[in-house]
């Protein structure tokens, strides 16, 4: 009987010093933003009594989106609480993904797929299954509410998270299926999303009310700009009208 109640106070006192892998918060070393020079006007030549038909092409840039892009470095390491390193391993190109958020802290145990027709009382945990879709969280109607999005802009949230195609992936020790979560493809070297590339998956955390910016990490392969890249981002940042605050957002990376 004493050898079983000491069995019993061992796995107990296991179980409260046991983690789960979950995100953590990364240190961030930003470059300069860039963003595309304006073209040089086109001409055509006006002649009285007459009309001309005219075919203009031009660009504008985007008030809704901020792109990050870069690489990841890192460990994998076995610490105490004091952050005490009994052993660790360099990752030069580690699978995994990156997290952008504007919430400094968020519950990564109850993180879900977005939902676009959630209902949108944002009504915490209760009722809901961590690693499954949200049913009472923030919804594409209030999110887009919160950037200043109209609903019919052709660079809004469900024009730009167009797809349920991604790979399968792990947050927090909670499985996401391939295809399972609203999801988005940012273009790599061939100037267009493919398949199994640079993939991007909106998420959601209830108990913080946080959205969540998911990217899938790739090892060293050519992104948007030929170069060799780990990742590849959109976030929602408001540019409309004459808004001039930025939006901070809070990145956390989980390496395997």
């Amino acid at each position: 009987m004493k050898i079983r109640k000491f069995l019993i106070f061992i796995a107990l006192v296991m179980n409260l010093f046991f983690v789960t892998a979950q995100p953590f918060g990364a240190s961030v070393t930003s470059g300069s933003p860039e963003t595309a020079p304006a073209d040089a006007a086109g001409t055509a030549s006006a002649y009285a009594g007459n009309i001309t038909e005219l075919m203009i092409n031009g660009f504008s840039t985007t008030q809704s989106w901020q792109g990050f892009y870069g690489n990841v470095t890192g460990t994998i390491q076995l610490a105490d609480a004091d952050d005490d390193v009994l052993y660790n391993w360099t990752l030069a190109s580690p699978q995994g993904e990156v997290y952008a958020s504007t919430n400094s802290s968020v519950s990564w145990g109850n993180i879900q797929c977005f939902n676009f027709t959630a209902n949108g009382t944002m009504a915490g945990t209760g009722g809901e299954t961590p690693g499954a879709t949200s049913i009472s969280g923030k919804n594409l109607t209030q999110l887009e509410s919160n950037f200043n999005m109209s609903f019919d802009d052709v660079d809004g949230v469900n024009e730009t998270f167009t797809l349920t195609n991604h790979d399968s992936f792990y947050t927090a020790s909670l499985q996401f299926s391939a295809d399972e979560c609203i999801s988005a493809r940012v273009y790599g070297s061939t100037g267009q999303g493919v398949d199994q590339q640079w993939e991007e998956v909106l998420l959601y955390e209830p108990a913080t009310t946080s959205v969540v910016f998911a990217s899938l990490l790739e090892e060293n392969m050519a992104g948007f700009d030929t170069n060799f890249h780990d990742f590849e981002m959109l976030v929602l940042e408001n540019g409309h009208g004459t808004d001039a605050v930025v939006t901070t957002y809070n990145f956390f990376v989980e390496m395997e």
